[in-house]
């Protein structure tokens, strides 16, 4: 469970890290403070979704454990397909004109890009997981994603940006998938 624990944050974080990427290319030179900035936000609220979700839906499994699996399927497989989507979809905001690492600024995108995150916590609930464990390394695997996408952004520019997302989606469908598959007793393992 911890690899799944893991491709799942990387999974998730992989809008954060096309943001930051997006917001490296928007300064001339990216400053520690800047990705400690990026990085805590971005992880912050990557933790806080999931475990919102988890225990919005906690109150509710007993109502729905008879499929629980294709919750997971059909929760992960939409964020997955709506991730690869995006990535080959065009750009909705110019990066360039908008720089700021203010709350102001950051606020929107840390919610914006955590949304995902919170529909993951609603299939946690489901799974057998430690959560505490699962928040924490979705918030560090986001946070220092977050903070390297700025950087990689301000160096090498947005080449990397739409296949990190697509590779983050198809992770995520994947893993639904398996989910799915081992329940209908599919898989050997």
């Amino acid at each position: 469970m911890i690899v799944e624990i893991l491709l799942i944050a990387v999974s998730v974080s992989m809008d954060a890290f096309a943001v930051a990427i997006g917001k490296g290319l928007t300064v001339k030179h990216v400053t520690a403070r800047q990705r400690a900035t990026v990085g805590l936000w971005f992880g912050g609220f990557q933790a806080l979704f999931p475990l919102l979700g988890y225990f919005a839906a906690s109150t509710f499994s007993k109502y729905v454990t008879a499929v629980d699996h294709w919750i997971i399927f059909l929760l992960l497989a939409l964020i997955g397909g709506n991730m690869v989507r995006e990535a080959f979809g065009e750009d909705e905001e110019n990066e360039h004109e908008n720089a700021a690492f203010d709350w102001r600024h950051m606020l929107p995108l840390a919610i914006a890009t955590s949304i995902d995150a919170f529909a993951v916590g609603v299939s946690f609930a489901f799974m057998p997981i430690n959560i505490v464990f699962a928040v924490i390394v979705i918030g560090v695997t986001t946070g220092l994603f977050s903070a390297a996408g700025l950087s990689i952004g301000n160096v090498f520019g947005s080449r990397w940006q739409k296949p990190a997302q697509i590779a983050g989606g198809l992770v995520l469908i994947l893993i639904g998938l398996k989910v799915l598959l081992e329940h209908l007793g599919m898989l050997p393992w």
